[in-house]
């Protein structure tokens, strides 16, 4: 899984939403001052956010953008895959597990590859819009001792 800069920044502009939730709508140019973002790429963006449901637009001199949604309701995964597609190193997990099923010899390979997408997306499904900006209630913590069983935590680490 890559996450392109474009999806970057839309995480960083709906982290500055997040923290800006009670507020009602924000502008554009105080999203892009705020997230240190190109307001011209945030606001195609923010119409992608908006197309798919994630965001709010407002018009008006009071207007802008908002959540939809709580923070705590808005999942990471949502984010990614909307913006730069599915969380797989290669393909989407049916993609995957056809080539499990078909192609014998390089079984083992692709079955990394679907343990990878698979911790990648647990992650990344249960870690919402409120964990990343200090809103969450210990959810990606859980998730990422969860993630590798077995495996201690190194001081320092």
């Amino acid at each position: 899984m890559k996450i392109s800069q474009k999806g970057l920044y839309a995480l960083q502009a709906m982290m500055t939403l997040a923290r800006r939730h009670d507020q009602g709508a924000i502008k554009i140019r105080d999203i892009a001052a705020e997230s240190d973002l190109p307001e011209k790429f945030l606001e195609l963006i923010l119409l992608e956010l908006k197309n798919a449901r994630i965001v709010d637009s407002v018009r008006g001199a009071r207007g802008g953008y908002q959540l939809r949604r709580d923070p705590a309701e808005i999942p990471l995964s949502d984010i990614i895959r909307l913006v730069d597609g599915p969380l797989a190193p290669m393909g989407d997990a049916e993609q995957l597990r056809g080539l499990i099923a078909k192609d014998a010899d390089h079984r083992a390979l692709y079955e990394v590859f679907l343990a990878v997408r698979d911790a990648a997306a647990k992650i990344l499904e249960h870690t919402t819009i409120a964990d990343i900006v200090g809103g969450g209630k210990g959810k990606k913590a859980a998730v990422v001792k969860s993630a590798a069983p077995g495996k201690k935590k190194l001081h320092g680490a």
